[in-house]
């Protein structure tokens, strides 16, 4: 799949031919010239597109692992939450229960 150079890129190629074109050098040199120098843009934006998919890539990649680590940070906290929230409820309970227990003594203690 052979892609042809945008027309911009062919007048850029032929203007820079032309420009350090020798005094006798022919047309036909010119435009092999010019032909070289589309293909060394051509491939030069190939490169960079190369570079800035793998810029990309690694740029989702940090931001994905940052996403994981800060949503493992708040299931962290989370679970802190919740644990502080069960160990009160667990105290309140225990406090009932002997609460209830000398509530239950006094009563037999009273007959």
């Amino acid at each position: 799949m052979k892609q042809t150079p945008s027309p911009e890129t062919q007048n850029n190629a032929l203007a820079m031919a032309k420009a350090t074109q020798k005094p006798g050098q022919s047309k036909e040199q010119t435009k092999l010239i010019a032909a070289g120098i589309e293909k060394g843009i051509a491939e030069y934006k190939k490169r960079e597109k190369a570079k800035a998919r793998d810029r990309d890539k690694a740029r989702k990649q940090r931001l994905k692992a940052k996403n994981n680590e800060h949503e493992n940070d708040e299931a962290d906290s989370l679970d802190n939450e919740s644990y502080s929230q069960i160990t009160s409820l667990a105290w309140v309970l225990l406090g009932l229960l002997m609460l209830s227990w000398a509530g239950f003594a006094a009563y037999f203690l009273m007959l």
